[in-house]
């Protein structure tokens, strides 16, 4: 008889003997004991991002492994570098003729359109030639002029993005336009490993893969998980707690990527309006959501918001809720999540309060 039967007849006789609050709790160590023995962890660089998972199964290295085959599958379609992604493909026949895309491609980029639409075009998958001016795309940074900006700013069209579900073919309408589904595919991917794992048998884990952060169950003692809400003024430290199960949790903010020129910062996260780094009051923006691919789209579009447009979309909305870090020092969780959020941010000088619908 292996441990987690051994486990699992002990416990249930704890229940028949014994019917007190601290049977039950030895009971749930117990239990909780045998899931640790079942324990798996992996670290992995893909999307480029370290991606790690926490596995709570029998079979957890064998679960991380397909999940691992299931994020590469997915980068070789969605990647913007790989020259034979499917997204590369796209964007190297733009203006000239559509191309075959597979059903993920499909459904992400039909996603982001509506996105785009959701947000008022402050997601915008478009973006990708602007990105690249400011040299993010390939880690090679540089302040573009105006007159590069001025070029490359009518390419910024979502309606240009040309779908045939019909046909199962993408177009991108004019020469020189280019998607990049950075700010969309990790989200995707995170609920299709959570799909994969689910279906695998798995009831306890945690995926992350940067900065999003997807949870399956409950931790094995049946508590939700902890996640830390990262202080965009140092990484070191969080302002806080939200705790969480089946869902995903998801930060947008400047200070995850950027660089300094001319004692001046730049940071990733482009304003499509503009071409430049958006500059909107908010250090950073988390989602929590069930839905990961629609997170990670909103933690970027509601960056480029600002808080009042962000909290507006929220209250127009009951699928997502949010945590705010703003410029002036406060942080501000949506009422939704509030009562599994605890503020940590008090000794670095931050206020909290919550906005209600």
């Amino acid at each position: 008889m292996n441990w987690k039967k051994t486990a699992a007849l002990v416990l249930a006789s704890v229940f028949i003997l014994g019917g007190c609050s601290e049977k039950r709790e030895q009971a749930q160590q117990m239990l909780a004991q045998a899931k640790e023995e079942n324990r798996h962890e992996a670290t992995t660089f893909a999307m480029d991002t370290i991606m790690t998972f926490t596995v709570y199964h029998e079979n957890g290295e064998q679960i991380m492994t397909d999940a691992e085959q299931e994020i590469r599958r997915l980068e070789r379609l969605l990647s913007v570098t790989m020259e034979d992604s499917e997204i590369a493909q796209l964007n190297a026949n733009a203006g000239k003729q559509a191309v075959p895309v597979s059903e993920d491609t499909m459904y992400l980029l039909k996603t982001a359109k509506e996105m785009d639409e959701l947000t008022n075009g402050c997601y915008d998958m478009t973006i990708s030639p602007v990105v690249k001016a400011w040299g993010f795309t390939e880690e090679e940074h540089h302040v573009p002029t105006q007159a590069e900006l001025d070029a490359l700013m009518p390419l910024v069209d979502n309606d240009s993005v040309i779908l045939s579900e019909e046909d199962q073919t993408a177009y991108l309408a004019k020469e020189g336009m280019a998607v990049d589904l950075g700010g969309i595919a990790k989200g995707y991917t995170s609920d299709a490993v959570t799909k994969l794992m689910k279906e695998e048998g798995v009831e306890s884990a945690l995926i992350w893969l940067g900065g999003n952060i997807s949870a399956i169950g409950n931790k094995p003692d049946g508590n939700p998980w902890k996640i830390a809400v990262e202080n965009p003024l140092n990484t070191e430290d969080y302002v806080g707690l939200v705790e969480v199960s089946d869902c995903s949790v998801i930060t947008s903010g400047g200070y995850q990527r950027y660089f300094d020129q001319d004692g001046k910062r730049y940071h990733h996260i482009i304003d499509p309006a503009t071409g430049y780094p958006s500059d909107s009051g908010l250090l950073s923006v988390t989602i929590i959501s069930e839905n990961g691919t629609k997170a990670d789209a909103l933690s970027t579009a509601l960056f480029v918001m600002g808080y009042d447009r962000a909290v507006e979309l929220w209250r127009q909305s009951d699928d997502f809720e949010a945590i705010f870090v703003t410029e002036d020092g406060k942080v501000i969780a949506t009422e939704g999540i509030a009562d599994q959020f605890t503020f940590e941010g008090q000794d670095n000088d931050f206020t909290y309060e919550t906005v209600t619908r």
